[in-house]
């Protein structure tokens, strides 16, 4: 970077991730003050697929990657940086020259209840509709709650809220991170518990991507960069890289670690809730990325061949 060439980080342009962007350029700023002076860092919204199909679930429109491959391309092609996501939203293998140095530290990782008319999931009346654009929360409402009716509700989380006040839904679920950091925490109900609903993969976590042989860009990154947060991630993208996870595949995975203890808890289900297969494992934290791919294995092995035929169903 010189005088007259700022830091670009790439971002969508929702308000949640333009808000995880200014995080970015803020921890950037303290850590280095070189990128404090006025104009050191350009905020470049992109605009990706994920943000212009709205009348399509994710999983209908290609499942993971439509929030990334544009800001992907960017970087690649010069255009920004460094680009700031959402974790649970980056695909498990990422484009050749792209590297992931960077996981900020991690915020609260449960989905927040969010409804109008009960205080908690399980005191809403049989059939009461709730509106979320997850396979994964779909799934594990009805797989707990067979009562209640979920209906596709896509859109950032003012459209969802919006909606939800115009009574097109009974209820949602969004991510207590993202609430937290729109400055919308009043806005929950209620928290669910992650014995209740096991949050996505890397829920909750912030990365920021560069080009793999940007030196300065790395260099700006790595103290930004929280190693318990970042382990975390590692061991459940682990999990999710051995299940092919994706928008088509309702997952959950949680690695949560102790003093030198990590204990991985996993989750496959049928898009339905008829069926779902859990575990939970505990090791070394040195071991936790191991620890990720072998519940993935464990749970491939507990599930049998038949058992992701929805996604084939899916498809067509």
């Amino acid at each position: 970077m010189t005088e007259i060439t700022p830091l670009r980080i790439g971002t969508r342009g929702s308000p949640l991730a333009l808000a995880q962007a200014y995080e970015v350029q803020a921890r950037l700023a303290v850590a280095h003050p070189d990128l404090a002076r006025p104009g050191a860092i350009e905020i470049v919204v992109i605009k990706t697929t994920g943000d212009v199909v709205l009348d399509r679930t994710l999983a209908a429109i290609g499942g993971k990657g439509l929030f990334t491959k544009e800001i992907d391309e960017a970087q690649l092609e010069g255009r920004v940086d460094i680009a700031v996501h959402s974790m649970k939203d980056v695909p498990t293998v990422l484009p050749d020259g792209i590297d992931l140095p960077c996981i900020l530290e991690r915020e609260d990782t449960r989905d927040a209840f969010v409804c109008l008319k009960a205080s908690r999931l399980a005191d809403l009346p049989a059939g009461a509709v709730i509106g979320t654009a997850s396979l994964r929360r779909g799934a594990q409402i009805l797989y707990r709650h067979p009562h209640l009716r979920v209906e596709p509700l896509r859109g950032n989380v003012q459209t969802r809220m919006r909606k939800l006040e115009e009574g097109v839904v009974d209820a949602t679920l969004l991510a207590m991170a993202g609430l937290r950091r729109l400055k919308l925490a009043d806005r929950v109900t209620s928290a669910l518990e992650t014995e209740d609903m096991l949050p996505a993969v890397a829920q909750g976590a912030i990365g920021v991507t560069c080009r793999a042989g940007d030196a300065a860009a790395h260099r700006w990154l790595a103290p930004l960069d929280h190693a318990d947060s970042h382990l975390r991630v590692l061991a459940e993208r682990a999990f999710l890289t051995v299940l092919d996870g994706s928008c088509r595949t309702p997952i959950g995975g949680l690695a949560e670690l102790a003093g030198d203890q990590v204990t991985f808890r996993g989750l496959v289900i049928r898009p339905d809730g008829s069926q779902a297969h859990e575990l939970r494992l505990t090791g070394q934290r040195s071991d936790a990325e191991a620890i990720g791919r072998t519940a993935g294995e464990q749970l491939l092995d507990r599930c049998g061949p038949d058992f992701f035929d929805f996604k084939a169903e899916q498809g067509r």
